[in-house]
């Protein structure tokens, strides 16, 4: 069973989003939040799985709620989900530690399905949210000194593919993938697939 919390200020998407988890199977929703602040007095306590979180929240933001759980509660994948599709809001969120990055005209199914892909390794985006990385991806100026495969394996992992994915997709094993992750982080000196991105996609 995965647990999930909502920190969400507008109450119809709250109870809505709340009727969305409470009737998905394989899903528990803990608590709700309308905003921050209550969210990180409770949330050590709680230790959800996933924490879907609204960015414009009142008093401390969703963005500024994301950093505080990647330093304090780790263990908590937090999933933006928002009406905001614009770059730099994209890359805020990804920068304090999003594992995800949803919008709110995503349909149930969609919003669902990100909860279980983030568990499962996956990093969520709607579509538009992940051409708009990946157009970044395209634009980013800086040599890392990866290779030409190098690269292609980040650009897919940018789209949220897990290793078995990107390996069907290139024709190539699992292995040779978790090979190329390794010497991405490597040259990159980061440790995992979220620094590696952020690294990349970080501000200029």
């Amino acid at each position: 069973m995965i647990s999930v919390v909502i920190i969400e200020d507008l109450e119809d998407y709250r109870d809505a989003l709340t009727q969305l988890i409470m009737n998905t199977k394989d899903l528990t929703l803990l608590k709700t939040f309308s905003n921050a602040e209550d969210a990180k007095s409770e949330l050590l306590l709680l230790q959800p799985d996933v924490a879907l979180v609204d960015i414009t929240l009142p008093g401390i933001s969703g963005i500024q709620l994301v950093k505080y759980l990647s330093h304090h509660i780790p263990k908590t994948l937090s999933v933006i989900c928002t009406v905001y599709g614009d770059d730099e809001k994209i890359f805020q969120a990804l920068e304090a530690g999003a594992h995800g990055y949803i919008l709110k005209t995503s349909s149930r199914e969609k919003i669902t399905e990100a909860i279980f892909e983030v568990v499962n390794g996956g990093a969520p985006m709607s579509g538009q949210v992940a051409r708009k990385v990946v157009q970044a991806f395209r634009k980013k100026e800086v040599d890392l000194h990866l290779t030409d495969r190098e690269r292609q394996v980040l650009e897919l992992l940018a789209k949220g593919l897990l290793y078995k994915e990107i390996a069907a997709q290139l024709n190539v094993s699992p292995e040779t993938i978790k090979k190329h992750c390794f010497n991405i982080y490597e040259k990159m000196h980061v440790k995992n697939r979220t620094e590696a991105l952020n690294k990349y996609f970080g501000k200029k």
